[in-house]
C-alpha cells in the first residue's frame, strides 16, 4: 500500500469505494507538480466525511477521478467558536486567516470597525488560504470565511447564548479572565484593528449581555499576534486543547 503524502480538500462525498472527480486545477496540481501517476496515493477530507485514503484510478491535463480506499481519520469538528478581527495589511491578514483556521476557529469574520484601515477584502483568497491551512496541518473542518461586514451590523444582530470575549487593547497589564463554566457553550472572539476600539464601540461591547472584556498580557500585542494569543488562551481554558 503506498504512503500518501498529499493532502486535498474536495467538494465531494466521500465513502467507501466513492469516486472522486478532479477539476483542472486539482490534476495540474496532482499529475502536474506533484507527478503522481495511477494507484499513487492522495488523502482527501471534505469537512464532513472524515479523512480518506484514495488512490489515482485516471489522469489527465484537464481531470482526473480518485477512488476512496479506506477512512484514515475520523471527522473531527473544531468548538463552536468564532473569529472576529478587523482586517490589516495584506500578508497579515492571510495570516490571521490561516493561524485561525489551524487553531480550530469555527467560523471567521472580517468586520469593519470605526478605525479599520481596510474597506475591503478578497473572501475568496481568504477561503483559500484556509482550506489550504486545514490541508496541511491534518485537519478535517475548514471554517468558513464570512463576507466583511460592519461590527456594528454583526452585534445588532449577535445570535442570543453567543459569549464574547473582547480583547480590549486599553486593559493590558490587567488580569485575564474566563469563567469556565462556560466551558462548551458559544463563544466568538473580537480582535480590534492597529488602531484600538473607538470609546463607542469600546462602551457598546461592555454593555452587551455575555461579553467578556480581557487583557492579553502586560504589553499592547499586534492585531495578527493577538489573533494567535486569544486563540490559544481560550482554547487552553475553554476550548478542545483541556
Amino acid at each position: 500500500m503506498k504512503t500518501a503524502k498529499i493532502r486535498l480538500y474536495v467538494e465531494h462525498p466521500l465513502g467507501q469505494g466513492q469516486t472522486v472527480p478532479l477539476d483542472r486545477a486539482q490534476a495540474h496540481y496532482l499529475f502536474g507538480v506533484m507527478r503522481l501517476g495511477h494507484g499513487d496515493a492522495v488523502l482527501l477530507f471534505n469537512g464532513q466525511d472524515g479523512e480518506w485514503r484514495s488512490e489515482v484510478v485516471e489522469k489527465g491535463k484537464r481531470g482526473g477521478v480518485l477512488s476512496c480506499v479506506e477512512q484514515s481519520a475520523p471527522q473531527r469538528d473544531p468548538p463552536d467558536l468564532w473569529l472576529l478581527f478587523a482586517p490589516i495589511k495584506k500578508a497579515r491578514t492571510d495570516f490571521i486567516v490561516e493561524k485561525a483556521a489551524e487553531m480550530g476557529a469555527a467560523r471567521i469574520l472580517p468586520v469593519q470597525t470605526d478605525f479599520t484601515n481596510s474597506e475591503r477584502i478578497r473572501q475568496d483568497r481568504l477561503q483559500t488560504h484556509a482550506i489550504e491551512a486545514a490541508e496541511q496541518c491534518g485537519g478535517t473542518f475548514v471554517p468558513e470565511v464570512a463576507p466583511l461586514e460592519r461590527l456594528d451590523k454583526v452585534l445588532n444582530d449577535w445570535p442570543e447564548g453567543r459569549h464574547l470575549m473582547f480583547c480590549d487593547e486599553t486593559l493590558a497589564g490587567g488580569a485575564f479572565v474566563l469563567p469556565d463554566r462556560l466551558s462548551g457553550q458559544s463563544w466568538a472572539i473580537l480582535i480590534g484593528p492597529e488602531g484600538g476600539f473607538s470609546e463607542a464601540e469600546r462602551n457598546r461591547i461592555a454593555a452587551m449581555d455575555g461579553a467578556h472584556p480581557v487583557a492579553l498580557g502586560p504589553r499592547i500585542l499586534r492585531a495578527d499576534t493577538a489573533v494567535v494569543a486569544a486563540i490559544t488562551v481560550w482554547q487552553a481554558q475553554l476550548g478542545d486543547w483541556l
